[in-house]
């Protein structure tokens, strides 16, 4: 007689309860970190002391590092236990988050957001896997839904509780805020997480991943103070240039001499997924790194408090939601390639909102393009995932799913660079051009403002600033326009994609997805 199968142990509802609390606190304040230290930008380069370009890497470190770590955290828990991995990630995140809020300089905030970022990376995958663990086969479907709530609630609050906290208190309990709640999440993993280990796993490519990590992070300082430094007139940056030329060599030799890489170029031998790989990379540059460029706008050119402009994003996380729920009722009746069209046309609609907003206009047109860029960014996150793993082998669905997220991860940290770089150049050609017409031999000026006085410190001073805040502003729409552009270009790359109807792809996406948790 055959031995009967055996049946998994699961806990008991209570203890069910705690855990599933504990992982949702986990991808909660994960995910709201990536999204509630916007509003409070400005206020933290005045306290730091920092430029606005300068500040931007309190958001470009914790994405570049949280996307870098991410393949590496699901090694480990397979390694040495998800539970130990999970505590240790935890508390230090908490203590990440607790230097933070009482940093005194630019430095010891953007080294803490690394820490930040590099033990927040595998939090909400190796929550999914225990959700997973937990429920029977018949109850994993909920399970994921938990999950995603989670790690939705974040970004959907991060914006208006942000705004709130620094308003009210200090843009410091934007990330103190983190500690009760890591305190609780911590007691909860350590106490009632079960311990899942794979004792076959095989050898990590350290040299792949030390390559990589140093090529993107040596490229996105680069990005980041090539402006500052006029180029490639800095001896800084023609070192960090040749680095990066140098790393990135022995990288793509690695990738192409070794076996079992970081990266393996058998994944883009699939059509389905490079093509998908580039457009995650495109949706992480438009629909990710374009909102501290909005959150910029909204405080610096309008004048809103960070509380105002925190409640004006809300729309955003409420369109997400709604592209959620939209496109889980029609992912079984339309082709994946019209959602993404969809998708990627939305975005590029409220791109193109933006793009015509002035000094003068009110906070109708941004609530309007907030909404429509979330339900876009909803509407494209599924069809997308759906065509980049429904050819996809299944040997390569755990590297894949990795490097898909990780390309989305890279779009929006060097985008919100590039934004940046290509933002201020605007600013500064446009300021250039407004200040030629402020003369007293100028009549459209003398007729216009006959209330200057040149010979007066102080309407200088004003005619200064307003000039400044034109140009911004232009140079702002500029980039939101680019940003459209770029947003419609990728669309013919959807229909390069061999399509499937949804319904027959979603088997073999979620079976990749799951497998990635794993």
């Amino acid at each position: 007689m055959s031995a009967l199968p055996v049946q998994p142990e699961y806990p008991t509802p209570g203890k069910h309860l705690v855990i599933t609390g504990s992982v949702m606190l986990a991808s909660l304040i994960v995910s709201l970190d990536i999204t509630i230290a916007n509003v409070a930008l400005p206020q933290m380069q005045s306290s730091l002391s920092a430029s606005s370009d300068q500040v931007i890497w309190v958001l470009t470190s914790y994405l570049i590092a949280s996307a870098i770590m991410t393949p590496l955290s699901s090694w480990l828990a397979s390694r040495f236990g998800r539970k130990p991995v999970m505590a240790i990630s935890v508390a230090a995140f908490t203590l990440a988050s607790l230097a933070c809020g009482v940093s005194n300089g630019l430095t010891m905030m953007v080294v803490a957001r690394i820490v930040q970022g590099i033990a927040g990376a595998g939090l909400i995958p190796l929550g999914q896997a225990t959700l997973l663990d937990i429920n029977p086969p018949e109850k994993q479907g909920r399970a994921m839904a938990v999950a995603g709530l989670g790690s939705m609630v974040g970004p959907l609050i991060g914006p208006s509780l942000g705004g709130w906290l620094t308003d009210t208190y200090t843009w410091r309990w934007v990330f103190l805020i983190n500690i009760p709640i890591g305190i609780l999440c911590f007691v909860g993993i350590w106490t009632f997480l079960p311990d899942v280990r794979d004792r076959a796993i095989g050898r990590f490519d350290g040299f792949g991943f030390a390559t990589v990590s140093l090529f993107l992070g040596l490229f996105q300082l680069m990005m980041d103070r090539g402006q500052t430094l006029d180029w490639f007139d800095s001896t800084e940056i023609c070192i960090e240039a040749g680095m990066v030329v140098l790393i990135g060599f022995l990288a793509v030799v690695h990738i192409l001499t070794a076996k079992g890489t970081f990266v393996r170029l058998e994944l883009f031998t699939d059509r389905n997924f490079a093509l998908g790989t580039v457009i995650s990379g495109v949706v992480g540059l438009v629909g990710f790194a374009t909102i501290p460029l909005v959150t910029v706008m909204m405080q610096a050119q309008l004048g809103y408090t960070p509380l105002h402009s925190g409640i004006v994003s809300l729309p955003r996380g409420l369109g997400s939601v709604c592209g959620l729920i939209v496109v889980g009722a029609l992912i079984g009746r339309l082709r994946a390639q019209t959602l993404l069209t969809i998708g990627l046309a939305g975005t590029a609609v409220g791109l193109f909102l933006y793009s015509q907003i002035s000094l003068g206009t009110d906070e109708t047109p941004m609530l309007y393009a907030g909404f429509i860029q979330g339900a876009s960014g909803g509407l494209i996150i599924a069809p997308l995932s759906t065509l980049v793993f429904s050819t996809l082998p299944t040997k390569f669905r755990n590297e894949g799913a990795a490097i898909y997220s990780l390309a989305r991860n890279i779009g929006s940290s060097l985008g919100i660079s590039a934004i940046q770089v290509l933002n201020g150049r605007n600013t500064a050609i446009v300021s250039s051009r407004l200040a030629e017409g402020v003369r007293p031999d100028n009549p459209q000026l003398a007729l216009s403002a006959p209330q200057i006085d040149f010979d007066a410190v102080s309407s200088l001073g004003a005619i200064s600033g307003q000039i400044t805040r034109q140009a911004a502003m232009v140079a702002t729409n500029d980039t939101m326009w680019l940003g459209c552009l770029l947003a419609i270009a990728s669309i013919p790359l959807v229909y390069l994609m061999k399509g499937r109807r949804t319904e027959q792809a979603a088997s073999a996406s979620t079976s990749a997805l799951m497998a990635d948790m794993h």
